[in-house]
């Protein structure tokens, strides 16, 4: 047998508390006995039903349970790759304090809002990455996202089609008993500025496989410089360096895939809308199994109980006997 809570302090209290009362309860009823000189042991049949009374009700009160019963388990779920710009231009601070780490601090929401599906990280500038496989650890996802910075990979540019090839092959490769193309997402977080030339190619074969493809821009359109120390980056000129959001490439790839796009900037914030948007996706049955779970029957202690105590109530017996 086992129990829902511990013994603990609170019925402690109520055993303390009842076998005080009863106890001068008790001692009242014999010194008026003696006093009278006459018998008083029928008295111990009341005290007798109450003490069971309040023995069943505290071990319905602790939780008893005993036996199996089975309960079917389902998990439900989608799988979730999301794509992260790591190009220099991510170290601009048009959005503060800078994109990539209001990137870093957004996408902690996002993993926290679909717990319950498979997420996984890719990273990338002209080359693709994978910072963390599909996995269920939230713990893990939060350590990649804090790890992220833009020396991770090389800076010759920004290129969507290698992070997007991967993580539509990761999707379709991956060992998952998913197998609807609609419950697998894939999230492309950029600042818009693609020197790719085979990403339409590629935004077309997502499109083919029926996988949802949804971007979001981070940076404003005035632009914003990045720190190189305690300097500005230059170009080869001696410019100071502005890096603006490029949102029609963004757009563009979401629109050619049937998906939506999302925004971050000074004075917007879309990643409500991109969670609300995600869930709206319907998950797939990934298992169902059946479990043996204990049944708690501390109804049936509280109904004996109940059951004495109407026959106390309803039962009169002569205390004393004159």
């Amino acid at each position: 047998m086992t129990w829902y809570r511990e013994f603990g302090s609170t019925e402690i209290i109520f055993i303390t508390a009842f076998i005080v009362l009863y106890g001068l309860y008790l001692y009242r009823v014999i010194r008026i006995a003696r006093t009278l000189n006459t018998s008083f042991s029928t008295v111990l049949i009341k005290i007798f039903l109450r003490f069971t009374v309040f023995a069943l009700l505290i071990v319905s009160l602790l939780g008893p349970s005993f036996g199996t019963s089975k309960k079917e388990v389902q998990s439900v779920g989608k799988d979730i790759m999301i794509c992260v710009d790591l190009s220099k231009s991510m170290d601009a601070f048009d959005v503060t304090p800078t994109r990539l780490e209001k990137v870093k601090y957004e996408m902690k929401k996002i993993i926290e809002a679909f717990n319950s599906d498979r997420v996984g990280i890719i990273i990338f500038s002209s080359e693709a990455f994978m910072q963390c496989p599909l996995t269920y650890d939230q713990n893990a996802l939060n350590l990649f996202i804090e790890t992220m910075n833009t020396a991770l990979v090389p800076t010759a540019g920004t290129d969507f089609g290698p992070p997007l090839r991967m993580a539509m092959e990761k999707l379709e490769k991956d060992n998952s008993k998913i197998s609807q193309t609609t419950s697998k997402v894939i999230v492309l977080i950029s600042d818009g500025e693609d020197f790719g030339e085979e990403t339409t190619d590629i935004a077309q074969q997502i499109e083919s496989k029926g996988f949802r493809l949804f971007t979001l821009g981070v940076g404003t359109k005035q632009g914003g410089q990045i720190r190189d120390g305690s300097r500005f980056r230059t170009d080869n000129s001696g410019n100071v360096v502005v890096t603006k959001l490029n949102p029609d490439a963004l757009q563009s790839l979401a629109g050619k895939t049937g998906g939506r796009y999302f925004e971050i900037n000074e004075t917007r914030n879309d990643v409500a809308r991109l969670i609300n948007t995600i869930n709206t996706i319907e998950g797939e049955l990934m298992e169902a199994r059946f479990i043996d779970v204990s049944a708690n029957k501390y109804f049936y202690f509280l109904l004996v109980g109940v059951i004495l105590l109407l026959l106390d109530v309803l039962i009169h017996i002569k205390t004393l006997k004159i």
